[in-house]
């Protein structure tokens, strides 16, 4: 992957909104609805080269496909490999389930999935590779036009799948999780062979700590999300390091986060993972401290010298677009703990985690891309002067 060799080079998490007709069709689709199939692969062509050319215009040096072609980050699995179907019964987060009233008001303002998220009920298998051939079509196309400095795309981790799809047929959670490396692996290989970057999305990590490892003790929690480590390594062995990120988070979602794992214990986690560079919140109100997780972790030897740390400048939860000069210094900070020439701007999580949400106002994400843009370049001026 391309860093900041003598700029701090601007990125994000993966998701972008999503287009009205977009939308429409993958739900169409997802409903077994009426639809002219190949006008909704016309639209989704058309939506990649839209995004990637916004993205461009508001500074984003490395760039992705927005998602477009993808229900949701993790339940597309189900249209690739086999052994999906039917739907699984909901698990809110932890800190959700203590404030009732306030997850009936997200599930009516549509900040909850109602789409269906399906069980593993059979063998795991490589069961179409077409979907994923069409989105590196669609991204290689754009950015051949548009010509951003980098790009990459997103692929759901085997512990995420395994987070919002639980396994009812698997004898015990790990030949689940090996089972889903290795279907997985098929689509990671291909993405990193088409000559962009794998993004392995993991919040299992973090997330998973309030939702499927709620009410462990912490001893097991650090086992269990270990284990998930080893399936993903396992799942890019053939891949370098440095053609990897790995994103963790919290849960994309306004809300307490009264019951996150710190960072200081998820990031001896993360770091067993293969890949180079690691995505993660850094702005909202509940994370914007731990900085220090990562001091700490640099100062006693644990980082690993090369590590690439994409920190979240922006906050992907609110609509308040944060000053070039906050953005900055959040910037600085993690370079001054790693150097600069190790640290990239991020996002906190992506834009549009699944089709249909109603997040950010498009106009104004990439306003805030915009500003982490602007704030890039004011740190880069300091940074190398």
């Amino acid at each position: 992957m391309k860093t900041s060799t003598d700029r701090i080079l601007t990125t994000h998490v993966g998701s972008l909104p999503r287009n009205e007709a977009v939308t429409h069709g993958i739900f169409a689709l997802e409903n077994g609805e009426a639809l002219d199939v190949a006008e909704h692969e016309l639209n989704v062509t058309a939506a990649v080269d839209e995004v990637v050319a916004r993205q461009v215009s508001v500074g984003i040096d490395v760039v992705s496909d927005g998602e477009m072609s993808k229900l949701s980050y993790a339940t597309y699995i189900k249209d690739r490999i086999t052994g999906f179907d039917g739907d699984s019964p909901r698990r809110a987060p932890a800190d959700l389930e203590e404030h009732p009233s306030f997850l009936e008001r997200q599930a009516k303002l549509g900040g909850t999935p109602t789409y269906k998220r399906p069980q593993c009920i059979g063998p795991i298998e490589l069961k179409d590779a077409e979907p994923c051939r069409k989105d590196l079509e669609n991204l290689s196309a754009a950015v051949g036009k548009h010509q951003p400095h980098d790009a990459f795309m997103n692929a759901a981790s085997p512990g995420v799948i395994a987070l919002f799809q639980p396994n009812n047929h698997y004898p015990d959670h790990e030949s689940y999780l090996h089972a889903l490396a290795e279907a997985m692996r098929h689509e990671y290989e291909a993405i990193t062979d088409a000559g962009f970057v794998l993004q392995l999305d993991s919040p299992d990590l973090g997330l998973g700590r309030h939702m499927m490892f709620k009410g462990e003790p912490d001893a097991e929690y650090e086992r269990l999300a270990s284990i998930h480590v080893e399936a993903l390594n396992e799942a890019v062995r053939n891949i370098p390091a440095d053609r990897l990120r790995l994103h963790i988070c919290w849960g994309n979602y306004e809300g307490p986060h009264t019951h996150d794992a710190p960072m200081s214990q998820v990031l001896p986690i993360a770091l067993k993972a293969k890949p180079q560079a690691l995505l993660f919140e850094a702005s909202n109100p509940r994370h914007a401290h731990e900085w220090t997780a990562f001091a700490d972790a640099a100062e006693s030897g644990v980082m690993p010298d090369d590590k690439v740390l994409i920190p979240g400048v922006l906050d992907t939860t609110t609509h308040f677009v944060e000053h070039p000069e906050l953005i900055a210094q959040r910037i600085e900070r993690f370079a001054g703990i790693v150097g600069k020439e190790r640290v990239m701007a991020g996002t906190d999580c992506g834009f549009s985690t699944f089709a249909g949400y109603a997040g950010l106002d498009t106009k104004i994400a990439y306003e805030k891309m915009a500003a982490m843009a602007e704030g890039a370049q004011l740190a880069s001026a300091r940074l190398w002067a």
